[in-house]
């Protein structure tokens, strides 16, 4: 029994270490137009609520 274990275990170590060695080449993929045209419009928005924000406290001047 402990000899069958063993040879399992054995089987299993060897098995996932291929696996392991098999990882595919990550493929990075370009960003569409509608997503960089959603990522500026997120940065306007963000850049218009910054702005009004400075815009309601007339004591402070500076943007950042």
């Amino acid at each position: 029994m402990g000899l069958q274990l063993e040879s399992l275990m054995e089987t299993i170590k060897s098995k996932v270490g291929l696996l392991r060695k098999k990882k595919k080449p990550y493929i990075k993929m370009d960003k569409s137009s509608s997503v960089r045209v959603a990522i500026r419009r997120k940065k306007t928005r963000d850049l218009i609520d910054k702005t009004l924000k400075v815009a309601d406290r007339p004591g402070k001047r500076t943007l950042f």
